[in-house]
C-alpha cells in the first residue's frame, strides 16, 4: 500500500492493478508480425477501467484487443475507441515493445516513468487535463514478445505525482455517514445521471456541487471557477474509484490532488471516491474524505515536474517483470477453439449445467443436401459445439445461390460453379479452422427415378456409399429439395437407428421432424450391418419402442403414396426452391435444437413425441424444455405448432415390411424399388389399399323423393 506521511497522519492509497485479455496479446502477435515488423517505436495504446462495483473486489485497468491500433492494413496507429460505454473508461497509455528479450530488461524503466510523468505534469500545467481529465490517469506498459514460443514478458506502470510536503489526510467516511438524508438522495440522482448519460459516463474526474437547497449537481473539472463564483454549499472533487476497501481512496487521486494544488492553489481539499453497485450510485460504499496539502513556490513552472513512483509489483510485492505463456491458446486456431466455445462453457456456469460438451464435440453430423438448409444447418451446428460435419451435394454452386446459401460467395460461381459440398466445407473451414469437415460429391438415389442397365452398377456403388456414410454417423439430417430424394436415407437411418432429422420448406411454410426409432425392439440390429443381413427375426420389427410406447413415425408414414419423380414435366418455379428468405434459418434452428434436445434427453431417440402447452409432457421438466416430434410453422400467420405422428405399418420408408426385405435383398430391393414406381405401394398393401378405397361405395340420400302423397300443402 503506497502512503504519504505527515504528522500523526498517514493517507494510503490503493495502488491500480492490471488485467490484460487474450485478445491483448494475439492482437500485438498479428501487428508485430504483419505491421511493426522491428520497428520498436513507442505505440499509443488504450487501457478501461470503471468504479468499483463490489464490496470485495476492486477493478483492474484492463487491456483489450481494441486497446491496440486495428490490424488490418490502415496506417493509424491510434487505437479505435468507441465512447460513452459506462463499463469501459478509456485511460491513454503507451506501449513499448521490444524486439529481444535484452533489449526488455535494459529499458531504463526509471527513465520511461519520469517521461510519462513529465506528460502528465505539462497537461496539468497547460489545461488539457482540465478538457480531457483521463490524461491524469496515464499508464506505462513495457513488453517482448516471444513469438516462437507465445509467450510474454510484461510490467505495467502507473505514474504518480507525489506532493512534497505530502498530503495529510483529516478525514475519511463512507459518504453516507456525510451527507444529509436530502443530500445523499440528490447526490446520488446526479451521479446516476452523470452515469447514465452517454456523454459524461466514461469522464472519470469531475466536481460535486450541493447548494443550500441540498441540491446536488455533478460538473466537469474546468468548470471549476464558475463555481467559485457561485455561492455553493459543499464542492468536492470527485472521481472514478476502482478500490473497494473502506479505508483508502484509489490510485487515481494522487494525481488529482497534484492538478488541485498545482493549478488553483487549494490547502483543504474534500473529495468523493465514487464506487457503484449493480450500475448505480452506493452511498455506503462511496467515501467522502478531507486532506490538507502545502503547495511550494514553483510548482506552477511546468520545468519543475514532481518525482512519481508506481511501477507495479508482481503477486510477491516486487517490482518484477512479470510473463504470461500462451502456448496452448495463442494459436490461431486453438484461440477460436477457446473463443468458440466460451458461450457454452458459459451456458454451464447457471444455465444448463448439463450441457454435454463432450457429446458434441464428438458427435459425427452427416447433412445430405447443401443448399439453402444445409448451409445453415452445418453453422448451427458449429455454434452448439458440433466439430464433425459431413455434407452430401452433387450440385454446384449457381450464381442465385449465395444471398441464400450463407456458405457460398460469388467466387464460389465462377467457371460453372464450384461443387457445394466442396464449396462448403471450404466456407467452414474459414469460420473456423478447428472444424473437421468433409464434402461428399454424390448424388442420391431415389425411388420414381429409372435407371439404365448400363448405369445401375454406378447407382448401386452410391447406394452402398451412402450406407456406409449413414452408418459412419451419429446423427443424418435429410435437408434435400425433393421428397423422393429423402426415402432411400430415411429407410437406411430406420435400419440402423439414426437419430434422424428432416427439414422441409414450403413458400411460407416449413416441416422440421425427427424420425422415430426404426422398428426394432432392441439394439441388436443397430450394431449390425443391416445391408449384408440375410434373414430377419420379424418379432423384432415391430410398431412399438424399447418403452412400450407406439414408435414415432418417419418423413413417410401419412403417405399413402410411394415417392415418385416430382421434377418432371415441372416449370421453373416448381423446379426451384421458392421460398421466403427467413423460413430457412428459422426451419434450420430448429432442426438443430431439435437434435441437441435428443441428445440431452435421457431416452434419446427413444423419447416420446411432446406438445407445446401440454399438460402431459413429461420433459416439460428437462433443461431445454419439451421435446417434440414434429415442428410445423407458416410465415404466412407467423405461427408454429407442434404435431405427434406415430408410425404406420404400410409406411414405404420405416415400416417392418420394407426394412425387412432390405435386410433380406439388399441392393436388390433398392434397385427395383428404383426403376419401379409401384413396387413400394405393392409391397406395403397400399395398393390394396387405394383399390379397396376405390372400390367402396356409399349410397347417399339426397332427400328427393318423387312421390308426393306425404307432401302436405300449406
Amino acid at each position: 500500500m503506497e502512503e504519504e506521511k505527515s504528522g500523526n497522519s498517514i493517507l494510503k492509497f490503493a495502488p491500480f492493478k492490471s488485467s490484460v485479455d487474450e485478445g491483448f496479446w494475439h492482437r500485438l502477435s498479428s501487428l508485430k508480425l504483419n505491421k511493426f515488423g522491428i520497428d520498436d517505436s513507442p505505440i499509443p495504446i488504450t487501457g478501461f477501467y470503471a468504479p468499483c462495483s463490489h464490496s470485495r473486489v476492486s477493478n483492474h485497468l484492463t487491456l483489450l484487443a481494441e486497446s491496440l491500433p486495428s490490424d488490418s492494413g490502415e496506417e493509424s496507429t491510434e487505437p479505435a475507441v468507441s465512447l460513452g460505454n459506462r463499463n469501459r473508461c478509456p485511460v491513454p497509455g503507451i506501449l513499448y515493445n521490444t524486439n529481444t528479450v535484452e533489449s526488455f530488461h535494459a529499458l531504463d524503466k526509471q527513465g520511461l516513468l519520469k517521461a510519462e510523468a513529465k506528460k502528465i505534469w505539462e497537461d496539468i500545467q497547460n489545461g488539457k487535463a482540465l478538457e480531457d481529465s483521463s490524461v491524469l490517469s496515464r499508464f506505462l506498459l513495457i513488453s517482448f514478445a516471444d513469438l516462437k514460443k507465445w509467450s510474454f514478458h510484461y510490467l505495467f506502470a502507473f505514474p504518480a505525482l507525489l506532493l512534497d510536503p505530502p498530503a495529510t489526510l483529516i478525514d475519511l467516511k463512507a459518504a453516507s455517514q456525510v451527507f444529509s438524508v436530502e443530500e445523499a438522495e440528490s447526490v446520488s440522482t446526479a451521479l446516476n445521471d452523470w452515469r447514465g448519460s452517454i456523454l459524461t459516463t466514461d469522464v472519470p474526474f469531475f466536481l460535486v456541487v450541493i447548494d443550500s437547497n441540498s441540491h446536488a449537481t455533478i460538473k466537469h473539472l474546468k468548470d471549476w471557477e464558475t463555481c467559485q463564483s457561485s455561492s455553493y454549499q459543499k464542492v468536492l472533487f470527485g472521481f472514478y474509484d476502482p478500490c473497494h476497501l473502506p479505508k483508502n481512496p484509489g490510485w487515481p487521486l494522487r494525481n488529482l490532488l497534484a492538478l488541485i494544488g498545482s493549478r488553483w492553489d487549494i490547502k483543504s481539499v474534500s473529495f468523493l471516491c465514487y464506487r457503484e453497485t449493480r450500475g448505480f450510485a452506493d452511498l455506503g460504499l462511496s467515501l467522502v474524505g478531507k486532506v490538507q496539502i502545502t503547495v511550494q513556490q514553483g510548482c506552477g513552472d511546468v520545468r519543475n515536474t514532481p518525482n512519481a513512483v508506481g511501477w507495479e509489483p508482481n503477486y510477491k510485492g516486487k517490482i518484477e517483470p512479470r510473463c504470461i505463456s500462451l502456448a496452448e491458446s495463442m494459436d490461431p486456431t486453438r484461440l477460436a477453439v477457446s473463443a468458440a466455445d466460451l458461450n457454452l462453457k458459459l451456458m454451464r456456469w447457471r444455465a444448463l449445467p448439463s450441457l454435454n460438451l463432450n457429446s458434441l464435440s464428438s458427435l459425427k453430423c452427416l447433412l445430405l443436401g447443401a443448399g439453402t438448409l444445409g448451409c445453415q444447418v452445418a453453422r448451427m451446428l458449429m455454434a452448439w459445439g458440433v466439430r464433425k460435419i459431413t455434407l452430401v451435394d452433387n450440385g454446384r454452386v449457381a450464381m442465385s445461390n449465395p444471398l441464400r446459401q450463407s456458405l457460398y460467395t460469388l467466387d464460389d460461381c465462377l467457371n460453372g460453379g464450384e461443387f457445394k459440398a466442396v464449396a462448403a466445407v471450404n466456407s467452414l473451414k474459414k469460420i473456423f479452422p478447428a472444424v473437421e469437415a468433409e464434402g461428399i460429391v454424390m448424388a442420391i438415389p431415389m425411388p420414381g427415378h429409372p435407371v439404365p442397365s448400363q448405369e445401375e452398377q454406378s447407382v448401386l456403388d452410391d447406394c452402398r456409399r451412402l450406407h456406409d456414410l449413414i452408418d459412419s454417423h451419429d446423427a443424418v439430417f435429410l435437408l434435400t429439395d425433393t421428397r423422393e430424394s429423402r426415402w432411400l436415407p430415411s429407410l437406411l437411418c430406420a435400419n440402423t437407428n439414426k437419430i434422424t432429422i428432416t427439414a422441409a420448406l414450403g413458400f411460407d411454410s416449413f416441416l422440421v421432424m425427427r424420425h422415430g426409432a426404426g422398428p426394432c425392439s432392441s439394439s441388436h440390429y443397430s450394431n449390425c450391418e443391416a445391408a449384408n443381413a440375410l434373414s430377419t427375426d420379424l418379432s423384432n420389427l415391430v410398431l412399438t419402442n424399447r418403452n412400450g410406447g407406439h414408435r414415432l413415425g418417419c418423413y413417410f408414414c401419412n403417405d399413402v403414396v410411394a415417392p415418385i419423380d416430382s421434377t418432371a414435366n415441372r416449370t421453373l418455379d416448381q423446379q426451384c426452391t421458392v421460398t421466403r428468405p427467413g423460413l430457412a434459418p428459422i426451419a434450420s434452428a430448429l432442426a438443430v435444437e431439435l437434435l441437441v434436445g435428443i441428445l440431452h434427453h435421457p431416452d434419446g431417440i427413444f423419447a416420446e413425441g411432446e406438445i407445446a402447452n401440454s399438460s402431459n409432457n413429461g420433459s416439460s421438466e428437462q433443461p431445454l424444455g419439451i421435446l417434440p416430434h414434429q415442428i410445423r410453422g407458416s410465415l404466412g400467420q407467423f405461427s408454429q405448432m407442434t404435431l405427434v405422428g406415430h408410425s404406420s405399418d404400410s409406411c414405404t420408408a420405416c415400416c417392418s415390411i420394407v426394412v425387412s426385405e432390405y435386410r433380406k435383398r439388399g441392393m436388390e430391393f433398392i434397385l427395383q424399388a428404383i426403376n419401379h414406381p409401384t413396387y413400394l405401394e405393392d409391397v406395403t398393401g397400399l395398393t390394396e389399399l387405394m383399390k379397396t378405397a376405390t372400390a367402396f361405395q356409399m349410397d347417399w340420400d339426397d332427400g328427393t323423393d318423387n312421390d308426393d302423397d306425404d307432401c302436405v300443402e300449406i
